[in-house]
């Protein structure tokens, strides 16, 4: 035999166990997340999400990638979004919320999705029903929009002697109308109370908004769950502050940046349940047979800096049913 042959066979022979042995290593499954707001509005609650994950048994970057997109509060780049990640083939894919939820729907019925949404998920046609969901998709419905009334009714308890709130809402989101629903303008005639409504789409249109809301005396508003405002919390909060009107939001982080009170389901929870049901369809659950989750806990958290700043005393009430205080 000659010399190069012999080489060439142990090189073959050499090669053949490791080539089986990449073949035996398991593939790692890759799972989309698909969010309608930036990444930086996002940092807690992808923490959750990883957490819920690794709960389950996968570890981001060991058990499993996860390709993230973000609409950054642009809801017409979410249909490309969408397409995109069901062209790379993942095996599930994490949706947040409602306008994502539905633009995914558009783009797949058959990888397996799990959804956060603050609006009802069955009016929206993601699921058949909350028991049996039915189709590709389960999720959370975290009642954001539901409980404006709520919000609404704490702003009322601090703030007894106001005549005008103002609801400030983005006229691009898809469900604004879900945000001027009965509940609030119900909840404001039954308080004997004058909702007024205020649009932004654009940094100019919030400064504008909060001038608007000081000419027609509003003593007060509700920011509006929006991915948009989300991302700009700081300057509605800033401006909330320079205005002189007390603000309620709807996430934690944002009465610790300053804000005045918050209201709304405990999102850290939310997105580790949604990891943990992504896990559960890694391991091969289908979504039709995964109910959708409701929170059962919600986070209500007053910053007593922003109310002393505002000039305001918290009533004894309020402090005892808070879930935080901010001193």
């Amino acid at each position: 035999m000659r010399r190069r042959e012999f080489i060439s066979l142990v090189g073959a022979a050499a090669a053949a166990p490791l080539a089986a042995a990449r073949a035996q290593q398991p593939t790692v499954p890759v799972v989309g997340f698909l969010s309608q707001e930036s990444a930086a509005a996002a940092t807690d609650y992808i923490r959750a999400f990883q957490k819920g994950l690794a709960e389950s048994g996968y570890v981001e970057g060991r058990d499993v990638k996860v390709e993230y997109r973000w609409a950054d509060g642009h809801y017409d780049r979410l249909p490309e979004l969408s397409a995109d990640l069901v062209s790379r083939n993942v095996s599930a894919i994490a949706v947040a919320f409602a306008v994502a939820a539905v633009a995914l729907k558009s783009a797949t019925t058959t990888i397996p999705v799990c959804f956060v949404s603050g609006i009802d998920p069955v009016r929206l046609g993601l699921v058949q029903s909350l028991n049996h969901p039915g189709g590709n998709a389960t999720g959370l419905f975290q009642l954001t929009v539901a409980i404006g009334a709520k919000r609404l009714g704490l702003l009322h308890d601090l703030l007894p002697q106001v005549a005008t709130i103002g609801l400030l809402v983005n006229p691009t989101s898809p469900y604004v109308a879900e945000q001027l629903s009965a509940d609030i303008d119900e909840g404001a005639r039954t308080l004997g109370e004058r909702a007024l409504v205020f649009r932004a789409s654009t940094d100019d249109d919030i400064v504008k908004a909060f001038a608007e809301m000081t000419e027609q005396k509003a003593g007060a508003l509700i920011v509006a769950p929006d991915a948009f405002f989300h991302a700009r919390a700081g300057q509605i909060i800033a401006l909330a502050t320079k205005h002189g009107i007390p603000a309620i939001f709807d996430r934690p982080d944002q009465a610790v940046a300053g804000g005045l009170m918050s209201y709304g389901a405990d999102i850290a929870e939310v997105f580790r349940q949604q990891g943990g049901y992504i896990g559960r369809i890694l391991k091969g659950e289908k979504p039709a047979d995964l109910p959708i989750i409701q929170p059962t806990k919600f986070q209500f958290v007053i910053n007593l800096r922003t109310a002393k700043a505002l000039g305001i005393t918290i009533p004894s009430g309020l402090m005892s049913i808070a879930d935080e205080v901010i001193e």
